[in-house]
């Protein structure tokens, strides 16, 4: 099954996610299909905190793909702010 979920980057104390689709059988931060946006919770001044392409999140959410809990709440956050 394809889940869209955080896979975490960046250095220690400063945590970066990437938003993908992957297999679910597959590692947190291992292999994925592809990226679909990025979270980043410490971003300061111009920074951009949530990035989702839309259109893309769309299409898997179509051919059967599950938001784990946190992107759901990520996503239900961009469409309120936008």
């Amino acid at each position: 099954m394809v889940v869209i979920r955080l896979a975490r980057g960046g250095a220690k104390k400063r945590p970066f996610y990437n938003i993908v689709a992957a297999d679910s059988r597959n590692r947190r931060d291992g292999r994925f299909i592809e990226r679909v946006g990025f979270y980043n919770p410490v971003a300061s001044g111009a920074e951009k905190t949530l990035v989702v392409n839309a259109e893309r999140l769309a299409y898997w959410e179509q051919n059967g793909a599950q938001l784990s809990p946190t992107v759901a709440r990520l996503v239900k956050q961009s469409v309120k702010a936008a």
